[in-house]
């Protein structure tokens, strides 16, 4: 059984959820699902978010915590990818479908981007469009600015 835990942000509110040995899902206030999930801060989901918490503050850069998304074998490799862009730092679609040896599905990596379970963790936000616009955020657009700035930032 997963595990679940709602947190107030500076972002908003937002859930985290483990399997008892990994973070698997990071959820945003629309997208909050708690069904079928124990509602519990376990000791990893308090872990994950004191990350979260020194990530916001600009001491953390990269996480430590344990993570397991659920997905194809292809958004695997696009969130294995994503994990690979620097902290501060953007990428395009273009730029991820290359790194995981499909250089014409950039629509596909959107796809798969867009099916992220742990976003922030796996910093899906660091994708932009080719043209150097922001595009898509399940956290919506305000936050991923949010994110991006506070990343330039530090």
């Amino acid at each position: 059984m997963k595990n679940i835990f709602i947190y107030e942000t500076e972002i908003g509110e937002l859930a985290i959820a483990d399997n008892g040995k990994a973070i698997t899902e990071l959820y945003f206030k629309n997208k909050i699902d708690v069904e079928g999930k124990n509602i519990e801060e376990t000791e990893l989901i308090k872990k994950a978010f004191n990350e979260f918490k020194e990530y916001l503050s600009g001491a953390k850069k990269n996480f430590d915590i344990p993570l397991e998304p659920e997905g194809t074998e292809f958004q695997l490799k696009v969130w294995e990818a994503l994990k690979s862009i620097p902290y501060g730092e953007t990428c395009s679609y273009k730029d991820i479908a290359e790194k995981v040896g499909s250089p014409k599905a950039y629509r596909a990596v959107g796809l798969a981007n867009n099916k992220n379970p742990i976003s922030i963790f796996i910093p899906c936000h660091r994708v932009i469009g080719s043209n150097g616009k922001l595009v898509g955020y399940g956290g919506g657009l305000d936050v991923k600015e949010f994110l991006l700035k506070l990343e330039k930032e530090n």
